[in-house]
């Protein structure tokens, strides 16, 4: 057990990186429409899934019960990755990753309401706290950067409601690359139309900087699966706020962005409250079984 949890882990943190690296990408691939990165980050993942579940046993069998599950998956989680993408473009590296990263507090709200899982007390102040943080990365004024902000934090509110119907789908039974051949699909069909009708010329080094987003952002996929596999999120999760400082590093090497003061007291607070939450949870879950 032990063996696993170290194992699930490293996988967390690999992800961690793989996403970081993938935001990289998308930012240094230049001026290019939003839609049009954010086809190409799903094109490599579509054909990834799509190949996986071509050579299953089970081929693309999808349970009929699965479908308004995959629907709000796919839709919220086009919508987050389309503002996490906006926001990547329009703020420094390590803030668009960080508003992206308040999901787990998103998908405890919405699993009271899908899940009808019941928040205590405790989970419900790191909700609050967790945004009070937010509020110091997005720093609220009548400035353009304040927008910017609230559409990164948009992209969390999508990421953390798509998690919750993921977290359906696996208690229903549902195979993971089924969910993630949808969601690349479903991401491609939307942003189509808008790459067809406003295609911005691209060089190889933009097309190929995109096509490494793809595949970064795959590997990321396929590490955090493989993590949960191994471990509950329970016990491994708040490692995924690797990704934060992976994301932070990259920026002050090749990009010169350095987060501001403001900032940078929003990461403790938003990281500090995951930590606090992660420990409570096992706490919880220890006192619970001791009890029996």
């Amino acid at each position: 057990m032990k063996k696993n949890k170290v194992q699930g882990i490293l996988y967390i943190i690999l992800a961690g990186f793989f996403f970081s690296l993938m935001t990289f990408f998308v930012r240094i691939s230049g001026d290019l429409p939003t839609m049009q990165k954010a086809f190409f980050r799903n094109a490599v993942a579509a054909v990834v899934s799509i190949v996986m579940l071509a050579r299953s046993e089970e081929g693309f069998c999808i349970q009929k019960s699965s479908w308004p599950s995959l629907a709000m998956r796919c839709i919220c989680g086009t919508t987050g990755l389309i503002c996490n993408f906006y926001a990547i473009d329009r703020l420094g590296l390590a803030d668009a990753n960080m508003l992206n990263k308040l999901s787990p507090f998103f998908a405890i709200v919405m699993s009271v309401f899908v899940l009808k899982e019941k928040a205590d007390r405790v989970e419900w102040m790191t909700v609050f706290v967790a945004f009070a943080g937010a509020l110091f990365v997005i720093k609220p004024s009548f400035q353009v950067t304040s927008f910017y902000g609230f559409v990164g934090m948009l992209g969390g509110l999508g990421a953390g409601v798509a998690y919750t119907f993921v977290r359906r789908l696996g208690k229903m039974g549902e195979r993971s690359p089924v969910i993630v051949m949808c969601f690349s699909v479903f991401s491609c069909l939307v942003t189509l139309p808008f790459v067809l009708f406003d295609y911005a010329p691209m060089s190889w080094r933009q097309l190929m900087t995109l096509l490494l987003a793809g595949l970064c952002a795959t590997g990321g996929q396929f590490s955090i699966t493989k993590a949960y596999t191994k471990a509950p999120a329970k016990e491994i999760s708040v490692f995924d706020y690797s990704q934060i400082l992976f994301a932070a590093l990259l920026g002050m090497l090749f990009l010169q962005e350095t987060p501001d003061r403001y900032s940078l007291l929003g990461y403790v607070i938003i990281i500090g409250t995951a930590v606090y939450k992660w420990r409570y949870t096992l706490k919880k879950d220890g006192a619970a079984l001791t009890s029996k």
